[in-house]
């Protein structure tokens, strides 16, 4: 039996992809809890206790570089692995601005998570 990795919060407003990165991550052994928005999220106050966050750029309501932005003016040091299903320069370059561990696009291979993840945590 493997050990348990640690939490990972997902944060992402399609439901089928949520769900898809919550069973790749419970086959990598990490447990995972998962928002449909940034506000959810912030609302239950998994970042005090998650290892790592994977975090779509694009949601509805607050988009993932605000919800990362928050996180960092509350000091917060949570490894992010952010998201995307678009390639619009101006956003990923402001991604990479606020801090991430890797930038991912849709849809993406497994191992280039949890190999994300993995640099993260490690740090």
């Amino acid at each position: 039996m493997q050990t348990n990795l640690g939490l990972v919060a997902i944060v992402d407003d399609d439901a089928p992809m949520r769900r898809s990165i919550e069973r790749l991550l419970r086959a990598s052994n990490y447990s995972t809890a998962a928002f449909a928005s940034a506000e959810e999220f912030l609302q239950s106050g998994v970042a005090d206790h998650a290892l790592g966050l994977v975090l779509d750029i694009h949601l509805a309501g607050m988009s993932g570089i605000e919800l990362r932005r928050r996180l960092l003016a509350a000091g917060s040091t949570l490894p992010v692995v952010f998201i995307t299903a678009f390639d619009e320069e101006a956003t990923l370059a402001e991604a990479l601005a606020v801090g991430c561990v890797d930038l991912l696009h849709k849809p993406f291979e497994a191992h280039r998570l949890t190999q994300a993840l993995q640099r993260g945590t490690k740090s």
